[in-house]
């Protein structure tokens, strides 16, 4: 099965808009062209889609930003989903590869992954690629403006 990875393209919408459905974030083909506008036109935002016989099988959005604490970026990982169909096939591990070498590439000295705490299976993927759980260390708030 050959797997390619490549940054996503506003005519991706509508396969992104099913996946983020999968994710439990329902958006139609419209909403996801005008997000993908945001995130096609910021320099250190990156969506990367991988293909499978020309169908889109995932997708990972990554962004870095600058610390304040370090003279560095530090990406994120903000949405990682593959198709049901295309699970236990190294799509994940590809497409987290794909967005740490970007990361590098923008001189980030590390990933961060958000994840929510019900997607256990997601936690146990992640950790098997060697990240580590840091809730304990730092706290995350959040509020709605």
């Amino acid at each position: 099965m050959a797997v390619s990875i490549r940054s996503a393209r506003a005519d991706d919408a509508p396969r992104v808009a099913v996946l983020l459905d999968r994710l439990g974030y329902p958006a139609d083909a419209a909403e996801v062209t005008a997000r993908l506008k945001d995130w096609l036109d910021d320099r250190h935002s990156r969506l990367l889609v991988t293909e499978i016989a020309g169908l889109v099988a995932g997708f990972a959005a990554l962004h870095a930003f600058p610390l304040i604490e370090h003279s560095a970026r530090r990406a994120r990982l903000v949405a990682l989903v593959v198709d049901d169909a295309f699970h236990g096939k190294g799509v994940g591990r590809t497409l987290v590869e794909a967005a740490e070498e970007q990361a590098r590439a923008w001189g980030c000295r590390d990933l961060e992954i958000t994840s929510s705490r019900h997607r256990t299976g997601a936690h146990a993927f992640y950790a098997r690629l060697g990240y580590t759980d840091t809730c304990e260390q730092a706290a995350r708030f959040l509020k709605p403006l």
